[in-house]
């Protein structure tokens, strides 16, 4: 049943990646009349535009995938233990076709504005097409890892040849084949890539300010034996999953006793156990890993002292070690990473305390030498959890623009709502589990919860639903006393924004999904009584 016959639409969302096709499916299950607005050519999200080399899911597929219908799990066959990019965006085709998605969304259309009109209590919605539409409610489905960063670099736009973003690839590949390429960054995106960009490039330059902890994917085929045994009992594997602390790895042993108790062969032998099972799971090995500098110290120890025994050059082995703590960066999963610094025809350049200086016509330099190249890959990342939201340009109620509201740190609650923006709701945003946890676990969560608040206000006649300030920030001391309860603020990760030059020092995850959840349930048992309705 439709909420109102004064704007265009009930709801508008905003992205049609994996959080505004579910939230899209569940606005339409109600009868409620939406919008979808998107940027790119289709549906997809991260994994539409992330089609660089080697770019894979460090969730493993079984896990990294919709719960909501049985159905769906059940049709669909996952190859890969940790599936690729080209095996994920098939799969969100799958679903938009499965579900009608697409007809409900207007594609290569980039939301300019949107902005809440306190008399009308309506959201206008502008976008680069010219058009502007009303709704009552405004749900971003923007993704945390969407607004691709590239450092303003002097001469960024000098260089003669041709420039990519991992963030950006584009979408009939590249072709590396006898060329000199820079690759300029060490995180997630360019441990994957670099790998495979090596076995093109005739020659490959790698410039790292600073050295990533990287565990092997080992990645492999999926056992199809496992993954009937899943399939058979998947309501309480995915059961299992929610209750671990980033909401996967149901099924792999956390361990509750601490490194520092540990005999140093048991600490040895405990830490390759899960060296070769590989991923994020590593950080399962001991309890206090995340939690004790003296724990992750010895953690941290042990993968250096792996990156030692398989880079050959000492000098490029040390420059590779990272000597910050292990895991309050995202760790990355690889394939095949610290052995691509064995090929003769792959160098790596330390630009930590001599960074970069400009781009030129020909190359590259730093610490006054030039390097030329064919190509350049910026494999700089992303403005995490609020740039793709900020660049929306939202203002809420008494003209206040969400960039002013947020200049100290993004206030939200329950990484759902901001203060002083009525009816407008974040799916993953900042103050959630979000990308410390599996993204599709809690965009469904997400959704489910802003549709049963939506029909529950409706219900009562409410127009308007908004956050409670005191509310708002009691949430954001909770999650940061909570992540200074751990490792994770002792260093400059795009957790806290740090990665972003004057974006404000916040840490921005909720830590623990278990306890999110029971946040979560207890506020729609109190009928939303932290909330303001009117």
């Amino acid at each position: 049943m439709t909420i109102s016959n004064e704007c265009d639409f009930d709801a508008v969302v905003v992205g049609a990646g994996f959080g505004g096709m579910y939230m899209m499916h569940l606005l339409a299950q109600r009868g409620f009349k939406a919008r979808g607005i998107e940027r790119g050519g289709d549906v997809g999200g991260t994994w539409y535009w992330n089609r660089y080399p080697g770019c894979q899911c460090d969730v493993e597929s079984m896990e990294y995938s919709y719960q909501f219908s049985d159905e769906l799990q059940q049709k669909w066959n996952w190859t890969q233990r940790y599936a690729g990019q080209p095996e994920i965006l098939r799969y969100a085709n799958h679903v938009a076709d499965a579900f009608d998605l697409r007809r409900r969304f207007t594609f290569n259309t980039s939301v300019t504005a949107a902005t809440y009109h306190d008399d009308e209590k309506v959201w206008h919605v502008g976008t680069d097409t010219g058009e502007t539409v009303t709704a009552r409610f405004l749900i971003m489905a923007t993704g945390c890892l969407s607004a691709t960063n590239t450092p303003a670099f002097a001469g960024l736009n000098d260089f003669a040849g041709p420039t990519y973003h991992t963030g950006a690839w584009p979408h009939d590949g590249v072709d590396f084949s006898g060329q000199k390429v820079a690759v300029i960054g060490t995180g997630s995106s360019a441990v994957q890539s670099i790998p495979l960009i090596a076995r093109q490039a005739a020659d490959l330059t790698v410039f790292q300010r600073t050295a990533a902890y990287t565990i092997p994917a080992r990645n492999m085929p999926l056992d199809p034996e496992r993954a009937a045994q899943i399939k058979a009992n998947y309501k309480e594997f995915r059961a299992r999953g929610a209750l671990s602390p980033a909401a996967f790895g149901a099924d792999y042993p956390r361990n509750l006793d601490s490194v520092l108790d540990a005999t140093p062969e048991e600490r040895e032998r405990r830490f390759e156990e899960y060296w070769q099972h590989g991923g994020f799971m590593f950080l399962a090995a001991f309890s206090d890993i995340s939690l004790n500098m003296d724990a992750n110290r010895l953690a941290a120890d042990f993968v250096r002292g792996k990156i030692r025994s398989i880079v050959t050059d000492p000098d490029v082995a040390e420059l590779l070690c990272p000597d910050t703590v292990l895991g309050c960066k995202r760790l990355c999963a690889d394939n095949g990473y610290y052995e691509t610094y064995n090929l003769p025809h792959v160098h790596l350049v330390d630009v930590s305390s001599h960074p970069i200086e400009k781009l030129t016509a020909k190359g590259i330099v730093t610490n006054g030498k030039e390097y030329e190249f064919d190509a350049i890959v910026f494999a700089t990342g992303f403005d995490a959890m609020t740039g793709s939201l900020l660049n929306c340009n939202i203002v809420g109620r008494d003209g206040l623009p969400l960039r002013q509201k947020w200049a100290a740190g993004p206030g939200n609650y329950l990484g759902l709502m901001t203060t002083g923006f009525p009816n407008m709701f974040t799916i993953t945003g900042p103050g959630s589990p979000s990308a410390l946890a599996n993204l599709i676990t809690g965009i469904e969560q997400h959704a489910e919860f802003i549709t049963g608040l939506i029909a529950w206000a409706d219900a009562r006649g409410h127009r308007t639903v908004d956050a409670i300030q005191e509310e708002e920030d009691r949430w954001v001391e909770i999650v940061n006393q909570r992540a200074n309860f751990t490792l994770y603020p002792n260093c400059n990760s795009w957790y806290l924004g740090a990665n972003v030059p004057g974006k404000p020092r916040v840490f921005m995850p909720y830590i623990g999904f278990p306890d999110y959840s029971k946040k979560l349930r207890s506020v729609v048992a109190s009928e939303y009584e932290q909330l303001m309705f009117a």
